[in-house]
């Protein structure tokens, strides 16, 4: 069955954001052209069976965003999707990491994640996701349990095996994402525990990672305090700088956290549990 491409002009500031909504509402790729532009494209890739219409009109409802052209879908040969998908998809190099597709040669020097673009969120490509990376790359020493909440393809807590962590688990709430972590850490070699929200051990944890949405990390915020153990490391990712200030407001009961990072618009926040 041929795929369903997207295609929709959206202001700048909301671009990013309606494309997380996006994924989030079944959209199996996102990509947005010419951000820089006054009204770049973002374009995003369905099933066959899906209704692209009705998943842009959840996501602008979910992200509070607006569209500045009409939509258009078409339909989309599988394989021309895979040939435009390894043409964009480049590898990343950061600090001791490095991520790319299966089709790419990783160099010697690095902790090597391998990870084809696919149904669930998380190559690399997001600055949300590159922010978490850089952090691993900073904190992760060798030997620690590691919890990454909302793990999506599994691309942090992988790489947290890469980098020499002990137990990582991995959590969320998609059953596909789930499937998806499962294969990407085998064909990565690595060992994870992967489980829905419901099935999750109530372990603590040496560091806790979550790259997702503002809203739900503020949610999440008595559960993740509850997972980690005191000293322990977290990250949180997925939001702007405008949202920052809220999201620091719920974990500073248990947290000394603040910005850490910061790339375009999207910021990291990081601490440590008291």
């Amino acid at each position: 069955m041929p795929l369903l491409a997207l295609r929709v002009q959206v202001p700048p500031e909301a671009a990013d954001a309606l494309g997380d909504a996006l994924l989030e509402h079944g959209a199996q790729s996102v990509s947005i052209e010419a951000l820089d532009d006054p009204e770049p494209v973002l374009s995003a890739i369905f099933s066959g069976d899906a209704d692209p219409a009705r998943a842009l009109e959840r996501a602008l409802a979910q992200c509070g965003a607006r569209t500045t052209g009409q939509c258009a879908v078409r339909a989309i040969e599988d394989q021309d999707w895979v040939r435009r998908s390894q043409a964009q998809f480049a590898p990343l190099r950061i600090g001791r990491l490095w991520i790319g597709a299966s089709w790419h040669e990783a160099p010697a020097d690095c902790a090597a994640v391998r990870l084809d673009p696919g149904l669930a969120f998380g190559t690399g490509s997001h600055a949300s996701t590159r922010l978490v990376l850089a952090y691993l790359d900073r904190v992760v020493c060798g030997g620690e349990a590691v919890l990454d909440y909302g793990c999506g393809s599994g691309i942090l807590a992988i790489a947290a095996a890469k980098l020499g962590a002990g137990r990582i688990d991995a959590v969320d709430h998609d059953p596909i994402a789930l499937e998806v972590a499962r294969a990407n850490a085998r064909a990565n070699a690595v060992e994870l525990r992967v489980f829905a929200p419901e099935a999750a051990a109530p372990d603590r944890y040496d560091l806790v990672v979550a790259n997702i949405l503002a809203r739900p990390l503020i949610e999440l915020a008595p559960r993740l305090a509850g997972q980690a153990q005191r000293g322990a490391g977290l990250a949180l990712s997925g939001l702007l700088a405008s949202q920052a200030e809220e999201v620091l407001r719920a974990y500073a009961v248990l947290f000394d956290m603040r910005i850490t990072a910061r790339e375009e618009d999207w910021v990291l926040l990081s601490g440590v549990r008291r």
